[in-house]
């Protein structure tokens, strides 16, 4: 049996003792050699790291929406004022295409950790519905929440969020939906990443983060393809990336304690009239919308083939053949 009796630091010499049984113990000097258990950390967190298994935290930003359902029919919605309006049952929720992108980010989170931060711009919040990103794993929310930030294009809003993003400081990725469920225009994540000067990814069915780089797949029309850009850097995510996972109990209630950040104009240091109606570049000339008229002419004849060949000659009239 082998006894290792402790040292000083000072000898690094270790005393040992042997036991041949019970009666015959001995006692030898060895020389131990101390090594600080800092520098065994920083020699492993550095291997694993060149072997791949090992990632830094990422801090992401994900730019979410609070629209009308996109499920209700387009019936109830009309247009008044050249504004569009919508009954009081129609609920808000959070964007689909800022869903998506809200899942992108959980899932560099699940892999590599990080810090997920929530931006949305507009007024009159539903709390319980901007506070959905919360619940299934955002770790701050912060709201541009004003009477001016309404009725905004694409220019002003992402002007809004660039000033945002810059006050928030350090980010490695952010994330938007292709476009918006209300307004479909696609524009305002590149406006950002243009803002920002930072390079961008549109279409984006996955993402994974590794050595401080984004892997893309990028949907084209025939596939994808694999893209590779240096962070930081905006991405903007399509359907096919999936849906946003279900919120856990756990999630929901940890949510429900937690309190946006608000943030008015002159918080991003801009004026009322640089955000919303007040700061647009593009003017709405007219919203309307299509009105579809239907009509239906019925073809007789004495027998089947009499009727296919009177439907030939009102087609032909019709120049549809």
């Amino acid at each position: 049996m082998l006894t290792l009796q402790p040292c000083s630091q000072e000898d690094s010499v270790a005393k040992v003792q042997c036991f041949h049984g019970a009666h015959n113990p001995r006692t030898i000097r060895v020389k131990v050699m101390t090594v600080d258990w800092r520098h065994i950390l920083l020699y492993s967190l550095a291997a694993t790291n060149l072997q791949g298994g090992y990632r830094m935290p990422v801090n992401m930003i994900v730019c979410c929406k609070q629209v009308p359902d996109p499920e209700v029919p387009p019936a109830v919605f009309k247009v008044v004022n050249n504004k569009m309006t919508w009954p009081a049952e129609v609920k808000p929720v959070i964007g689909q295409y800022e869903e998506f992108a809200l899942e992108a980010a959980l899932r560099i989170k699940d892999k590599v950790g990080g810090k997920i931060t929530v931006l949305s711009l507009g007024n009159k919040f539903v709390r319980d519905v901007i506070k959905k990103a919360l619940a299934v794993g955002g770790d701050e929310l912060i709201l541009l929440e004003d009477e001016a930030f309404e009725d905004g294009d694409s220019w002003s809003t992402a002007n809004a969020l660039a000033m945002a993003i810059k006050k928030i400081g350090e980010y490695d990725i952010i994330l938007c939906g292709r476009q918006s469920s209300d307004w479909d225009a696609g524009q305002t994540g590149l406006g950002i990443a243009e803002l920002l000067q930072i390079p961008a990814v549109t279409l984006a069915r996955k993402v994974e983060v590794t050595d401080g780089k984004a892997w893309v797949e990028q949907v084209i029309p025939d596939g994808y393809r694999s893209v590779e850009v240096t962070l930081p850097a905006l991405i903007t995510v399509t359907s096919e990336l999936g849906v946003l996972r279900y919120a856990a109990l756990k999630g929901i209630m940890a949510a429900a304690k937690k309190q946006p950040v608000i943030w008015k104009p002159a918080d991003i240091d801009l004026e009322a009239s640089q955000v919303g109606a007040a700061g647009r570049r593009s003017k709405l000339e007219k919203l309307f919308q299509p009105v579809k008229e239907a009509k239906c002419e019925i073809i007789e004849g004495e027998t089947p083939a009499e009727a296919g060949a009177n439907l030939a000659v009102r087609l032909r009239e019709a120049k549809l053949l």
